[in-house]
């Protein structure tokens, strides 16, 4: 029922719910940032060449570069925080994925746990052993579980 004549309509709506559409139209506007950065990076390049051989007479060599920094600074704090919008919005689409992966193995982990806590309130009934061990039997393993004193040893000893 998505139309243009529904007020509450947005196209993002159809991208936000699909991760895939949500990491394209990402990959998309982060494309056209860089594309931006390039620009202003050349702007930047250029402004600094301009401002610094801009000379007042009675100037030192020094004082032109000193008044150009407040504008070299501003413009690259601009590069750093399209930089920075850059990784985000990289980063974005990774978690909007992940976002997915989580919910999809919430519901597995819902349904062990449920099965485990269904188990634990009705344990299965052990199983007799096949053959319990005789008093009178000779023991195979003469380890920590044999005879405890020499009374014990009986015919075994060697």
């Amino acid at each position: 029922m998505n139309s243009n004549n529904d007020p509450n309509y947005s196209p993002l709506r159809d991208v936000a719910q699909s991760p895939e559409a949500t990491a394209r139209y990402l990959a998309d506007v982060q494309r056209v940032l860089l594309d931006i950065g390039k620009n202003l990076e050349t702007l930047a390049h250029e402004t600094r060449v301009h401002l610094r051989d801009t000379h007042v007479e009675g100037d030192r060599w020094y004082h032109a570069r000193l008044r150009a920094l407040p504008v070299e600074k501003a413009l690259g704090s601009v590069l750093k925080n399209l930089n920075n919008l850059t990784e985000g919005l990289e980063k974005s689409a990774y978690k909007r994925r992940a976002h997915d992966e989580v919910v999809v193995n919430t519901a597995k982990e819902r349904k062990e746990k449920e099965l485990e806590k269904q188990r634990k309130k009705n344990p299965q009934p052990l199983q007799a052993a096949p053959n319990p061990p005789q008093q009178g039997a000779k023991s195979q393993n003469l380890g920590y579980g044999g005879p405890t004193s020499i009374y014990d040893m009986g015919r075994e000893s060697a």
